[in-house]
């Protein structure tokens, strides 16, 4: 889910075979899921074949909903389009190294001037559309009204993208422009410079969010109000793209079909057909069983491991994701006012008590391990392990510990009558769990959660009593002030650069259980001011965010898991990596086939 976030990513990661293995160091923590190896590339053997490349490569997107649609990477708010339109390229604008640093060769360059707090965007000149019109600095910097926009579906707009001059102006509709983004050689030019209030240290890596790094088609939607965007036919049934394939014809929500952009600026890819299809979590094993698809986009479920692990005519290819699962507590709402959240301090869940109690409740260790086979596992922060530089590897998150539970709601003030535990105040306490509708092994661990919250002593049920279809979760939780969810379990796709600010500051609209305070806010800036150019400052700082963050529990990390797939043995130069690497047209433009039908 972008929402399991967006985003997007933008590199390459260079490992040729990893181990992955759960991570805790607390002693008192059930033993976790044993380490699983696994190839990150598989290529077939014997060479590419005229039938074969002349042939269909079929992909799996594996997903219990339909997907959305929306064509456009700014407006995308889930993975499952970005992955069904991947072929087109992503719109990314950037090419990225193995260390996700933003590096010349893509659709764009960039340069970085700190003494000016400038950042020059220079597109190639033989850039195009997918239509045969030319990549234009207006398409740069309309990516950027749409973000800003006070009426936009668009959710990437933070403080992050203020420090653009003229940007918050702009967002509050107080200017009809941003002031900051000019056009050296004119709007239908090939350069744009953006003036910022400061530089910041992330700007140097792929999915920043201070530098936007797609493009839109500007003379294709200029036509639509950005409020009515996500709806337009220009976006939904007639799209154009940049990448190495353009849209021969799609199903809405199930399927998507592709043939090679002949304007694509890249070399021209060397498979003719690509069909993407929709595919439920429970029935994905079958599927690859029949030989159906080649490969799963996004990888499939990590209750989908032994059933698919030894499926003869495949491979497993897999690398550490860069999602997690995350609980979220409800504890304020949004002021659409003010465009920002606002913390309510006696929320039903605003004592962190109560919420660390929920966390120590449950055994994620032996629910993974006995459910999953240490595919997924507990992570300890926020911030992934894949970013070791980041990463607090010292910190032991939230182990089992029923008892410490207890005795938090018990310090809290929180007092049995009867069965439940009430309020402090002795008023009734009934807590509304959200979670998403998912596979088998999703669901059960779902329930789990729930008896155990139970177990403890807490009248907790799940909204309209079962887990979620993904729209409605979201359609909840997007709400600016509700009380139908009061903790929900959600997901970040994360991009390769990990300040949370789009997810967790004042005014990020993903922050959707709006905890606010002064101190997260600083130390969310803290990760990218002047400071923050020195590495050993950064470090500590996102360290010291990540302490804050499991002290205050309104945000708490779930789950981290291998991203993986079964790759067929007629498919040549397959990488799956640690982020959705399937929008980098590198992707496609090196997939080969050896022959015309699935092994």
């Amino acid at each position: 889910m972008k929402n399991i976030k967006k985003w997007l990513v933008l590199g390459a990661v260079s490992l040729s075979t990893l181990a992955f293995a759960a991570c805790s160091n607390n002693k008192n923590s059930e033993s976790q899921s044993k380490p699983i190896s696994m190839p990150t590339t598989y290529s077939a053997t014997g060479k590419a074949t005229k039938a074969g490349n002349n042939s269909t490569l079929n992909a799996a997107e594996v997903v219990d909903a339909p997907f959305t649609g929306i064509t456009l990477a700014v407006l995308q708010d889930n993975v499952e389009d970005s992955d069904v339109y991947s072929p087109g390229g992503g719109d990314q604008l950037f090419k990225s190294n193995k260390d996700f640093k933003i590096v010349n060769g893509g659709l764009a360059n960039l340069k970085l001037d700190r003494l000016n707090n400038t950042a020059t965007i220079t597109i190639r000149k033989n850039a195009k559309w997918s239509n045969g019109s030319p990549v234009i600095a207006k398409d740069v910097e309309y990516a950027y009204e749409i973000i800003g926009n006070k009426n936009t579906a668009a959710e990437q707009y933070s403080s992050d993208m203020a420090t653009i001059k003229g940007m918050a102006a702009y967002h509050t509709g107080k200017a009809t422009t941003i002031s900051g983004i000019t056009f050296p050689d004119g709007k239908n030019g090939k350069q744009v410079v953006i003036h910022y209030t400061h530089l910041s240290p992330a700007m140097q890596y792929a999915g920043n969010s201070f530098l936007w790094g797609t493009v839109v088609p500007y003379n294709h939607i200029k036509n639509v109000k950005i409020s009515k965007l996500t709806s337009a036919p220009a976006i939904r049934k007639h799209p154009i793209f940049v990448g190495p394939y353009k849209l021969q014809n799609q199903v809405q929500g199930e399927s998507t079909a592709w043939v090679p952009n002949k304007y694509y600026w890249g070399p021209q890819p060397k498979i003719k057909h690509i069909d993407i299809q929709v595919v439920s979590s429970s029935n994905a094993a079958a599927a690859f069983k029949a030989k159906k698809f080649d490969f799963a986009l996004g990888g499939l479920p990590a209750s989908q491991y032994k059933s698919v692990k030894n499926i003869k005519g495949y491979t497993l290819a897999g690398a550490p994701g860069l999602s997690y699962g995350y609980f979220g507590f409800n504890v304020g709402y949004f002021d659409t006012k003010k465009n920002k959240n606002v913390m309510y301090k006696h929320s039903k869940m605003g004592n962190k008590n109560l919420r660390k109690a929920m966390l120590y409740a449950v055994n994620l260790d032996k629910i993974n391990k006995k459910v999953l086979s240490g595919v997924q596992w507990r992570p300890n922060t926020l911030i992934p392990p894949i970013f070791k530089k980041y990463h607090d590897n010292k910190a032991a998150g939230f182990p089992y510990d029923m008892a410490k539970a207890k005795k938090l709601l018990k310090d809290a003030g929180y007092k049995k009558k009867g069965k439940w535990y009430v309020q402090p105040n002795g008023k009734k306490l009934t807590i509304h769990f959200g979670a998403m509708q998912g596979s088998a092994a999703s669901n059960e661990i779902s329930r789990y959660e729930v008896q155990q919250w139970r177990k403890l002593g807490l009248n907790v049920q799940m909204t309209n009593g079962r887990p979620l279809e993904i729209n409605s979760f979201y359609s909840i939780l997007g709400e600016p002030k509700q009380n139908k969810i009061d903790v929900f379990v959600g997901g970040w796709q994360l991009t390769y650069e990990p300040t949370p600010t789009q997810f967790y500051g004042e005014d990020a609209t993903y922050n959707m259980g709006h905890f606010v305070t002064k101190k997260n806010t600083e130390l969310l800036n803290s990760l990218n001011n002047s400071k923050a150019w020195n590495q050993s400052y950064r470090t500590k700082q996102f360290k010291k965010w990540q302490e804050y963050m499991n002290e205050q529990a309104a945000y708490a990390p779930q789950s981290t898991l291998l991203s993986f797939t079964p790759v067929n043995h007629r498919l040549k130069n397959f990488k799956q990596a640690a982020y959705n690497n399937y929008l980098f047209p590198t992707f496609w433009d090196n997939l080969e086939l050896t022959s015309s039908n699935p092994k």
